[in-house]
């Protein structure tokens, strides 16, 4: 962006995806002026964006829905953004009118009572000899400025400083004086936005465990057990039941010289993955190829009846996923997409070690609707007994978090230093707290529950 607004250019489309995320609210408005230099200097821009600053400041919006997948890719509305709010068919004017709204906890969690993990003496980069205490049990959000060390802390000193002491394989910790609290710990968990998978085999099928629970229920079909076909032959992944052809990948690698590989339909099984024989198997009239085509909802419907399928489907629907097709390879996820299977693979494994998840930016991505969605499953997470420990900006996240940590004041060498933590009512009031008057705007209207 800067390189555009130097180059002097006029007349030209700008298309920009999301580009706040990583973005503290209080630099939003920088982001926003800049944009706005960009159409003044006789250009076009075009931003595919959730923040609410942005949409509120555009000339013109475009809301697409109904809903996700399948379900969705219609124009639900278009104007500015008056006639979008005004708009009871467009999900966003919804919330911008404030008719719809993620709901504030009616009750938080009692941070201060609980025991804590600490990190003392943190002073990896610009940090401070920062301590850091995480209430445990909480749904706990650190937050600050871009470039005020959060990472620094939590991934790079936290994360291996509590996996090395838990026993676990780690790269060197930061810089700290110690850790406490750890016997309160059994598991530490980053969950974040990088791919399932680095090939086309992986996807959330697999990834989830679902896909076993589907083979074992193929095997169990009578004309499975007719021709002696176990679990193995409903795999992809292994000889015996997959298309030799593209060894069960469904695809032909192309590899190109200059560009990505490219990737192409199998010829022989036609992308199927599997070969004759198996694909003859039916239950309920599908193959299993064709239990890979059916987005999450679908195979919920179809699977309603099979106790331990529909228990990871239903997780899957609950973080906003029912609309993703079960075999869609994990190269063609978005980091958010693969975020969120990692959580509902967790939240239906039902592990009873207390766990720290670390989640990084969770609500990249994220419509409000699906922040709601989002904020049940980690609320559920809490309730199974575990932490969760959240690098965030987003103020509806923030505002349902039981504690909160604030680092700056500023980024770079102005950071580094804890600027604030208490309850998001706390932050929302504290005069030197970066985001306390984001807190407020989003409490207010809420101030009696």
């Amino acid at each position: 962006m800067a390189s555009a607004m130097g180059s002097g250019l006029a007349g030209v489309c700008y298309i920009l995806d999301e580009p706040s995320v990583g973005l503290h609210p209080r630099d939003n408005e920088r982001l926003l002026a800049t944009l706005r230099k960009l159409r003044a200097a006789g250009n076009t821009v075009l931003v595919v964006e959730h923040d609410e600053a942005t949409i509120r400041g555009a000339d013109w919006v475009i809301d697409m829905g109904p809903k996700a997948g399948a379900g969705g890719g219609r124009v639900m509305a278009a104007g500015p953004p008056a006639a979008i709010i005004a708009n009871p068919q467009s999900l966003t004017g919804r919330y911008l009118a404030g008719s719809l709204h993620v709901p504030v906890p009616a009750q938080r969690r009692p941070a201060l009572d609980a025991p804590r993990l600490v990190l003392e003496g943190a002073s990896l980069h610009n940090l401070k000899q920062v301590t850091l205490r995480v209430p445990l049990g909480c749904l706990v959000g650190l937050t600050g400025v871009s470039g005020s060390g959060k990472s620094s802390l939590v991934f790079q000193t936290l994360a291996p400083a509590l996996l090395r002491a838990l026993g676990g394989a780690a790269p060197r910790p930061g810089p700290h004086v110690r850790l406490c609290g750890v016997e309160h710990i059994r598991r530490v968990l980053l969950v974040d936005q990088s791919p399932l998978g680095r090939s086309p085999r992986s996807n959330a099928a697999t990834y989830s465990g679902v896909f076993d629970e589907v083979r074992k229920l193929f095997a169990t079909t009578r004309e499975a057990r007719q021709r002696g076909f176990g679990a193995k032959r409903f795999s992809f992944n292994i000889p015996g039941g997959r298309c030799e052809a593209c060894q069960g990948q469904g695809v032909k690698r192309l590899a190109m010289q200059l560009l990505p590989d490219l990737y192409v339909p199998c010829p022989e099984c036609q992308g199927q993955r599997f070969n004759q024989a198996t694909l003859a198997i039916r239950y309920k009239g599908l193959s299993i190829a064709d239990v890979l085509e059916l987005s999450v909802d679908q195979a919920r419907e179809h699977f309603a009846n099979v106790a331990a399928i529909d228990r990871i489907l239903r997780s899957l629907a609950e973080v906003g996923l029912g609309y993703l097709p079960l075999g869609q390879p994990s190269t063609q996820l978005s980091g958010g997409e693969a975020q969120r299977i990692r959580l509902a693979t967790e939240l239906a494994r039902g592990d009873g070690q207390p766990t720290l998840y670390l989640l990084d930016e969770p609500t990249t991505g994220l419509h409000w609707d699906d922040i709601g969605r989002l904020l049940g499953v980690l609320s559920r997470l809490v309730e199974h007994g575990h932490t969760v420990l959240v690098i965030e900006h987003h103020p509806d996240l923030l505002k349902c978090c039981d504690w909160l940590i604030e680092l700056g004041p500023g980024g770079g060498d102005e950071g580094g230093s804890l600027v604030a933590e208490g309850t998001p009512e706390q932050l929302a009031a504290d005069p030197h707290s970066a985001i306390g008057l984001f807190l407020h705007r989003v409490l207010s209207p809420h101030a009696q529950r």
